[in-house]
């Protein structure tokens, strides 16, 4: 049954509904099909296509291979899995207890603290200011010039604020009335009742810990502590030449450029189709916090 008034589509208007979707499903599906399909493609096969490979006669994984088999590529990748799960951890935890501070009735300086955060979500510092605050910190050439200066994020703290203040308050008065002081709140009842929304935010600091490649560029001048984004942008879109040095295998093996390219893009984008289906039902509640009010 439809509700009053309302009228079931018809079905031109179906039809065009699906093929929008079709549409919009095949601009995103196509290239990636292209992407993983070159990155299995041996020689031949590219020289044949003129570089790109939509599906592959025949598959080879040597471009795996020789991005796995030692090199700047999995020297790169071990750094940004450090950076990402460290980044992470260390945000969510600083994210957490901050949100819960400015969240609580009497906090000290709650207001205060809550305008500068703000102020930080309208208004981020130049590339300038950021590297000369980094640079007086001694943070440059260390991973830690990756971290701290992102650690807190101003959308996360109002998000997790938002969540923590919908939580009743009746279920931490009688905690409070049990003798448990605030830690102990925040470690045995908010954060298992904030499951949910701990997961979006955390997935939102790994995201973007994985995916940065920038403040590397700015804070980084040993190549050999280069994340891998900031490596796959040097392979692709400076179209800078992968070497036999670079890789550690013959110059005879060495598989065709743009496989290796591909190969290194599909191997940045794992992490996040591995995460992300563990959290998807998370989203909507996530990003629905604090809309909806009654």
């Amino acid at each position: 049954m439809t509700a009053p008034g309302m009228h079931p589509p018809s079905v031109p208007a179906r039809a065009a509904k699906g093929l929008v979707l079709f549409v919009c499903c095949a601009v995103v599906i196509v290239p990636f099909i292209t992407v993983v399909s070159t990155s299995l493609a041996t020689r031949e096969q590219v020289t044949r296509s003129g570089g790109m490979v939509f599906l592959p006669d025949e598959v080879s994984f040597a471009a795996y291979q020789a991005i796995l088999s030692g090199g700047v590529v999995t020297r790169a990748t071990m750094v940004s899995l450090f950076v990402t799960i460290t980044g992470t951890a260390l945000s969510l935890a600083a994210t957490t207890l901050l949100a819960y501070g400015l969240s609580r009735r009497g906090s000290f300086a709650a207001k205060p603290f809550l305008m500068i955060v703000l102020f930080a979500l309208l208004f981020t510092p130049g590339i300038i200011p950021a590297y000369l605050m980094v640079k007086s910190l001694g943070l440059i050439d260390t991973y830690w010039s990756l971290i701290l200066p992102v650690m807190i994020n101003a959308f996360n703290v109002i998000i997790l604020r938002a969540f923590f203040m919908d939580l009743p308050e009746e279920v931490i008065d009688s905690a409070r009335i049990d003798g448990a002081g605030d830690l102990a709140i925040l470690w045995r009842i908010v954060l298992p009742l904030s499951k949910g929304v701990l997961a979006v935010v955390a997935l939102f600091y790994a995201v973007s810990y994985w995916n940065a490649f920038f403040a590397a560029l700015l804070y980084l001048n040993d190549i050999s502590m280069w994340p891998l984004q900031l490596v796959l942008r040097t392979y692709v879109v400076n179209q800078t030449q992968v070497g036999v040095d670079q890789l550690g295998v013959a110059g005879a093996d060495l598989p065709p450029q743009e496989a290796v390219q591909m190969a290194i893009l599909v191997l940045s984008i794992i992490p996040i189709l591995v995460v992300y289906p563990f959290v998807q039902r998370h989203f909507t509640k996530g990003v629905l916090i604090g809309a909806v009010k009654g």
